[in-house]
């Protein structure tokens, strides 16, 4: 079976991959303007934890038991790894497998 690739959704693809480049680009054009005392170097190492908050507040607010289980399970094992990758893997472990046994709604 061959899908056909639509013009359309390609296009969409392209775009965008070149805004995201772009904002790449453009952050690391503009921090060669900033200074990198230690309190930019605070903000800037709270930035991964932040966003992956942002992404995951909007899902946990109507997601239901499990996945504010799953959410709890990723927080638990950021505050003791330290680690966010560790963490995400860990929520969404637990949210596959609590869905594979049929849990939740």
């Amino acid at each position: 079976m061959s899908e056909v690739l639509r013009s359309d959704v390609m296009m969409a693809f392209a775009v965008m991959t070149a805004v995201t480049v772009a904002s790449r680009l453009g952050g690391f054009w503009l921090m060669r303007y900033v200074d990198v005392t230690p309190r930019v170097r605070r903000m800037l190492d709270a930035l991964p934890g932040s966003i992956i908050v942002a992404a995951a507040l909007p899902v946990a607010v109507n997601g239901g038991p499990i996945v504010m289980f799953a959410l709890a399970a990723a927080m638990a094992v950021s505050i003791v790894r330290r680690n966010d990758f560790i963490a995400v893997i860990t929520g969404m472990t637990v949210a596959a497998l609590a869905r594979a046994l049929g849990l939740g709604g």
